[in-house]
């Protein structure tokens, strides 16, 4: 007889810094989180594949890197044909219910002309109210296509998602999109940050849990094992945490980076580039759009002080939401036969090094990420230091629904870890293939991280940075030209090079710089 398959549920956010969690940081309050932490084991030196959302996300959900998936920046989607063979559709097609519920972004939603996803800000009317999936292998999706509302630019009409037109429907006269982009109160000017009035019920963190908890009651099959990914938009920018949250924190109680002015000059040349640079976009609406979105003007200590409160408030939201839905998995009868795990896409800058939400600069704020797990086979109280990505999700879940893997994976099983037992990793991977489009330069970025060292490497210029994590954790002297570490570079170097699996043809040049 089939022994009995677990039962899977991956809960992430957007841009959550590895140490935005209680048991990193004593400062911010996720009492489940650390709950999970301490009932199962977390990864301390977990990395992203990616420094942005799409490559990220279409990484966890094939277990590809981002130059072998093709989805190589933000604004690049992820071709159905390869994300139909990820781990969603190798375990519906064994028998798994799967579900998706929230922010996705396997594909844009702002593009110039159709592009058929449901995500596409001019293809969704084509789906229709009633459409709930199949797309990228889950067989029920209901989609945060939007995730970050901006108070300058108006929803799109039709809006773009189940969340957006949920919302569009809240109150008389679009009450609910008129209250989101009222500030509760005068702020310190801090930039893309305020305290929104609308009701945290019609928040997409309060949706998207209880979206996921309605299926688990009544969407999915009681005779078959389910997969439901539960993705929350926040705590990417802007930080517009509602009421009473934001008011959670005193932004004189938050912690401040001590390193929070720039030092470009310590830096490698790309440093410099990308934040001063132009975007090579000829559309002036998405040229603005990139500049205002993905660039801060120097903050004020006390500018920081209110964005990081904003920033925990959401953090602390979503960690409430995750414990209605561990308690619905309690009520339901599902917590003693279902892996929970935790994880984001990327972390986010936050003032350290004088720079803010997320560059082509791979410090440990952005590169680093929690993952924590709980469940049957899951040690309790664990961590784990040894060197793994995100990109070992989608392997770990087909090892533990006993699935063969559907593509060649470049990421491995995580079980091994989450066990107990000693599996010894070397190294783990990260890379970006920067157009100048994005930030006015082009980059060909290459990380490898192991338990001691970090390296990157530009290989259009052959420049790059190397960082000793045990005897610099803040990451303020550059190695990379030091004769002393010339034998830790090449062992790095020899890592990048046996990277697994190979780059797609068209994505192995280096791009052209500004």
């Amino acid at each position: 007889m089939r022994a009995k398959r677990p039962n899977i549920l991956l809960v992430t956010s957007d841009q959550q810094r590895a140490d935005c969690v209680g048991f990193e940081n004593r400062h911010i309050r996720t009492p489940h989180l650390d709950a999970l932490a301490r009932d199962g084991t977390r990864f301390s030196a977990n990395i992203a594949p990616n420094l942005v959302c799409q490559p990220s996300r279409a990484s966890i959900l094939t277990g590809l890197l981002p130059l072998t998936h093709g989805v190589w920046d933000n604004g690049v989607d992820l071709d159905p044909a390869v994300g139909e063979r990820g781990f969603a559709a190798a375990l519906a097609g064994s028998g798994y219910r799967t579900a998706f519920i929230g922010k996705a972004h396997f594909a844009t939603k702002s593009t110039f002309a159709p592009t058929g996803t449901p995500e596409c800000m001019r293809s969704h009317a084509r789906y229709g109210p009633r459409w709930t999936g199949p797309y990228m292998g889950f067989a029920h999706v209901e989609l945060a296509a939007l995730g970050h509302l901006h108070r300058t630019r108006p929803l799109e009409r039709p809006p773009v998602g189940h969340y957006e037109r949920w919302l569009v429907a809240r109150g008389e006269d679009e009450e609910a999109l008129k209250l989101w982009a009222e500030a509760t109160r005068p702020g310190s000017g801090a930039a893309q940050t305020w305290s929104s009035a609308l009701p945290v019920a019609w928040h997409n963190s309060t949706w998207i849990a209880d979206r996921a908890i309605a299926w688990l009651r009544e969407g999915r099959a009681a005779d078959a094992p389910f997969c439901l990914w539960a993705s929350f938009p926040d705590p990417h920018h802007p930080f517009d945490c509602p009421e009473p949250w934001s008011s959670l924190y005193d932004p004189r109680d938050v912690p401040l980076p001590a390193e929070r002015r720039r030092d470009l000059e310590r830096r490698p040349w790309w440093h410099k580039a990308v934040l001063e640079s132009t975007p090579q976009l000829a559309d002036p609406v998405m040229l603005r759009f990139r500049a205002e979105g993905s660039r801060v003007p120097d903050q004020s200590d006390r500018q920081l002080a209110e964005m990081t409160a904003n920033y925990y408030g959401m953090i602390s939201l979503i960690d409430h939401n995750l414990g209605r839905i561990l308690a619905a998995l309690a009520d339901c009868e599902l917590a003693a036969d279902t892996l929970v795990f935790y994880t984001t896409d990327h972390g986010e800058l936050m003032g350290n090094h004088g720079l803010y939400l997320k560059h082509p600069i791979p410090y440990e704020d952005l590169l680093r990420v929690a993952l924590v797990a709980r469940g049957p086979g899951v040690a309790a109280g664990g961590v784990v230091a040894q060197p793994v990505s995100t990109l070992d999700l989608a392997p770990t879940f087909c090892d533990y629904a006993g699935v063969p893997a559907p593509v060649a994976f470049q990421g491995r099983s995580l079980r091994a870890l989450l066990a107990g037992g000693d599996e010894t990793r070397d190294a783990a991977w990260s890379e970006w293939h920067v157009h100048p489009s994005r930030c006015g330069v082009g980059l060909q970025l290459r990380t490898v991280r192991t338990r001691t060292h970090k390296c990157t490497f530009e290989l259009g210029s052959g420049a790059g940075e190397l960082y000793d994590l045990v005897n610099d954790p803040a990451e303020m002297e550059n190695r990379y030209d030091d004769p002393a570490c010339a034998k830790v570079r090449r062992e790095l170097h020899d890592m990048m090079r046996a990277r697994p699996g190979a780059v797609r043809a068209d994505l192995a040049e280096p791009v052209g710089m500004a």
